[in-house]
């Protein structure tokens, strides 16, 4: 491996230049093999015992170097249509990578028709949102949009827009549509901030996620990527109890 492959696929570690190139890396025997069997155009592999120990270490951004890493092309995350039904997150502006990655690990477990981000939310192709999407990011269908018209859109077609407050109705006793005869969508805030104000104008159905007991003293909230399995999982047991 040159010195010149070995900075180039080592800036892919950035933003800038994984947004000039269109590219993006996938470290790991399972993230590769799963991105082989994906849709996603492989550029590049590179594996350890042919580029060596010490190129795997310039390349690689763990901080213990896999066996394999891959360069793969990146898929258009532009906004996109909504269809007339089906289960959907939104989420407005989430911005720890682990989050967004756990997130779409859990679209994906429960079938998700898809996942929606504003604009303020952190990259899909940042390396530490890869890694830890556990190749749910190859499977997901992703797009980047303007949340408060996604919601507009939904209504179009007479869906529900549910999320989550201190304020809302509780989960467990309130009826909740799974999007089967039109579009249901689920906004998840913020870490810090929850549900911007233009975004929570927009939302008809205010959910509550429950303490126990009921009223107990404790945590303010639950993480975004925990609050969004619990709404989820929620919403899938109604559909098939």
């Amino acid at each position: 491996m040159t010195a010149a492959e070995i900075k180039f696929v080592k800036s892919l570690s950035q933003k800038k230049f994984r947004d000039q190139y269109g590219l993006f890396a996938v470290e790991g025997e399972k993230l590769v093999a799963e991105a082989l069997a994906s849709s996603f155009e492989v550029v590049n592999i590179f594996r350890r015992e042919e580029i060596g120990e010490k190129a795997m270490e310039r390349i690689s951004s763990l901080s213990s170097p896999s066996p394999v890493l891959a360069v793969l092309r990146q898929k258009n995350t532009g906004p996109a249509g909504l269809p007339s039904n089906g289960l959907y997150l939104a989420l407005d502006g989430i911005r720890d990578p682990g989050n967004l990655g756990t997130i779409l690990r859990i679209a994906d477990w429960f079938g998700l028709d898809g996942v929606y981000a504003s604009e303020d939310t952190v990259e899909l192709y940042n390396p530490k949102v890869v890694q830890s999407t556990m190749g749910a990011i190859f499977r997901v269908n992703y797009s980047v949009t303007s949340i408060p018209t996604l919601c507009r859109e939904v209504r179009s077609f007479s869906g529900r827009i549910y999320g989550t407050f201190l304020d809302g109705e509780n989960l467990y006793s309130k009826v909740l549509d799974s999007g089967l005869g039109s579009p249901s969508l689920i906004i998840i805030g913020s870490e810090s901030d929850g549900i911007s104000p233009g975004v929570a104008s927009e939302i008809n159905e205010r959910l509550f996620i429950p303490p126990y007991p009921a009223g107990a003293s404790g945590s303010e909230s639950l993480n975004a990527a925990v609050a969004t399995a619990v709404t989820v999982a929620e919403f899938r047991r109604r559909q098939h109890a």
